[in-house]
């Protein structure tokens, strides 16, 4: 995750989702999570576990294909 993130940070987006695909949806939730603090949204909850249901899917999904190569 750390050489995604460094990835991501230097520019190279295809090169990050290649390393990491969570990436950008790990990114999303966490954002959320950030700007849920400043601003209260009504549905937060639901949002931020939809968020986590979803990077959980794409973690285990791009490990299961990792590991069948």
């Amino acid at each position: 995750m750390q050489r995604s993130l460094l990835l991501l940070i230097n520019g190279n987006f295809i090169d990050a989702f290649k390393m990491y695909p969570a990436i950008f949806t790990l990114l999303a939730l966490f954002l959320f999570i950030l700007l849920n603090f400043k601003v209260k949204f009504k549905q937060s909850k639901k949002i931020i576990s939809s968020l986590a249901y979803l990077n959980v899917s794409i973690m285990v999904l791009s490990y299961l294909i990792k590991i069948n190569l």
